[in-house]
């Protein structure tokens, strides 16, 4: 009810605005919050004498320094550039916080909420810390509103030129809970991680709130293609449903490695914990084996052990096992890159632990946003190639058919 209320007094907010503005478009619009933000600043700076000089403006005070009028001052801000009328005072000892003597650019209060957003802090622990800081309350819709000046950035992100080459693809899902249409659902977002010709990792893209199906996870290809993808050698994922259709559409050379420890944990998700260690020591003698008839060996060896305990966990491995075997084609050194999807899903454990503090998204987009200044955050610490990367990609050149010299 409260919530509900508080919706209704932003939308007769909104009305008014509209009312009090004539807006009709979106400059009108822009204007509009321009001199908002120009107004709500000069409100700022005469609580702020206020509180200088011990009393309210027409009130009677014994103390020797007053009011003595208002100076013009140019600032910038991201909205534009704008006049705010300053207050003086007679011993020109008043030293105002909010935009500070000789301080021309105000967007650093928008910087820091975006940057407190990209932290993880949720509108409210945002609001707190600006009040602790500023000295006023910004509300979730001028949060919101700051924050959306990024969507130009992450829509030239999200559809910024790539390299002509892509190794090795990751492909992984997280999910949230987003708000739609009133009702809360998880949504996924999937994560296409990529390693260069550098071995460095690099997040492509990031794709949300559509089911996953041979038509989606093709768009989605399409999409990288469309940015300059000519070739990608291997893409690694889970069973995504389509995946397997799309890439052969997308990238017919392109080899299809399942990711083994997703295979591990489906296989091991109704196992007794009692038994758990010995079979998992068992599945391991799949994937570590010198060649793939020794895999295939090891895969009979552990059905015909665990069937009778476990009717049926082992049919996963026989009826996946083509995009099981490519990873017997490659040295360890390239299996520990390929085999599973651990780059990924660490890079997805840092969105979580980002984000742990907003359980619920208001809309798709603010998830983005949340995400995107994530990516940002997290990418600044990749500075180093993956593990004797020369070695690997000269490998993965010779299997792709690639002259490596």
């Amino acid at each position: 009810m409260a919530r509900q209320k508080k919706d209704e007094g932003k939308q007769e907010l909104i009305r008014e605005l509209i009312q009090a503005y004539d807006i009709k478009n979106a400059k009108d619009l822009h204007e509009a919050l321009k001199d908002l933000l120009g107004s709500s600043l000069e409100i700022m700076l005469e609580s702020e004498m206020n509180e200088h000089l011990g009393y309210e403006k027409y009130q009677t005070s014994d103390n020797s320094n007053s009011r003595n009028g208002h100076k013009t001052k140019k600032v910038r801000s991201t909205l534009g550039e704008m006049e705010l009328s300053v207050p003086q005072d007679r011993e020109s000892s008043f030293k105002p916080q909010v935009v500070p003597k000789r301080q021309k650019d105000i967007s650093e209060i928008e910087n820091k909420i975006i940057s407190m957003y990209g932290l993880g802090m949720t509108t409210r622990q945002i609001t707190e810390q600006i009040d602790e800081i500023y000295g006023f309350q910004a509300s979730a819709s001028l949060i919101s509103d700051i924050t959306d000046k990024i969507l130009p950035e992450v829509e030239e992100w999200q559809n910024r030129p790539l390299s002509s080459i892509y190794p090795v693809l990751y492909i992984d899902a997280i999910h949230f809970s987003v708000k739609q249409e009133g009702v809360i659902i998880k949504k996924a977002a999937y994560i296409v991680l990529g390693l260069n010709e550098d071995g460095y990792k690099e997040v492509l893209g990031i794709y949300i709130g559509q089911n996953e199906s041979a038509k989606f996870w093709l768009s989605v290809l399409n999409n990288i293609k469309a940015r300059g993808v000519l070739r990608v050698f291997i893409l690694c994922s889970d069973a995504l449903t389509g995946i397997k259709e799309s890439i052969e559409a997308a990238f017919p050379e392109t080899i299809w490695q399942r990711c083994i420890v997703h295979q591990v944990r489906n296989t091991l998700k109704y196992v007794s914990y009692k038994d758990r260690k010995a079979y998992a020591a068992d599945l391991k003698k799949i994937y570590h084996a010198i060649d793939e008839e020794n895999g295939r060996k090891s895969m009979q060896e552990a059905k015909a052990k665990w069937d009778k305990q476990y009717p049926g966990s082992m049919d996963s491995w026989e009826n996946n096992w083509s995009s099981i075997a490519p990873i017997f084609n490659y040295s360890s050194e390239v299996r520990k890159i390929i085999y599973t999807t651990n780059a990924i899903e660490s890079l997805n454990s840092s969105y979580r632990r980002l984000n742990k503090g907003r359980t619920i998204f208001p809309t798709d987009t603010s998830l983005l946003k949340a995400l995107y200044l994530a990516t940002k955050r997290l990418t600044k610490k990749w500075t180093m190639p993956q593990r004797s990367w020369g070695k690997v990609i000269g490998e993965l050149k010779i299997m792709a058919g690639y002259d490596v010299y």
